[in-house]
């Protein structure tokens, strides 16, 4: 089978040889092969290029969302840095600011752990 699928090229060649106002029957398996291989392509160059690095992040951010526990310092999607105070199944519990103002938020609203601590009024990191 794969020799049949090598030498389609080479029959394309010898047709068009032939006579090069002759089209490719499109009922033959090389008129077929040469009617979807550009499709097939395509598909395979938006897989590569955009879905399968879609799917790389989404996981990378599911397994973040799985591995948080209290203690770590996180940045919300809105921007607001705190400190995970206790987590539920779809809430986290944060403390914010010098008072340790308690706040809940939805856990897909977790943007990133961050490896550096920060202080709420911008004076330290470390």
């Amino acid at each position: 089978m794969l020799d049949w699928l090598l030498n389609i090229p080479t029959a394309l060649a010898e047709t068009a040889a032939a006579d090069p106002n002759a089209a490719v029957d499109p009922t033959s398996p090389a008129g077929l092969i040469s009617m979807f291989l550009p499709m097939i392509l395509i598909i395979a160059v938006f897989y590569f290029l955009m879905i399968r690095p879609q799917r790389k992040k989404d996981k990378k951010v599911k397994e973040m969302l799985a591995n948080l526990k209290p203690g770590d310092r996180i940045c919300t999607i809105g921007g607001i840095y705190g400190t995970i105070k206790g987590l539920r199944e779809d809430t986290v519990m944060l403390s914010v600011g010098k008072q340790d103002t308690e706040m809940v938020i939805a856990r897909w609203a977790v943007r990133n752990v961050e490896e550096v601590t920060v202080e709420n009024e911008g004076e330290l990191l470390t």
